[in-house]
């Protein structure tokens, strides 16, 4: 999840699942779209929404290479389980 602040509320940060994100525009407010058909204003650039987008995406696959491998033993012993 990554956080973000709706307009006006800088001091109020909500999250947002970066992956429900269609489409970020500015008009010259910053709009959110999502495929739910959602709409968020933020105080965030584009530039710094898709920073944030990066940065958890590569969070996500830093973690998944740098696990211990015992929790990579125990996670392909529940994949042989199905």
């Amino acid at each position: 999840m990554i956080a973000l602040h709706r307009l006006g509320h800088r001091h109020e940060p909500f999250l947002l699942n970066p992956d429900l994100i269609e489409k970020v525009e500015a008009h010259p407010d910053t709009v959110i779209m999502l495929t739910t058909g959602a709409r968020f204003l933020v105080d965030e650039s584009p530039a710094e929404v898709v920073a944030a987008i990066r940065a958890w995406r590569a969070g996500i696959l830093s973690d998944a290479l740098h696990r211990p491998e015992s929790l990579a033993r125990s996670a392909d012993d529940v994949g042989d389980q199905s």
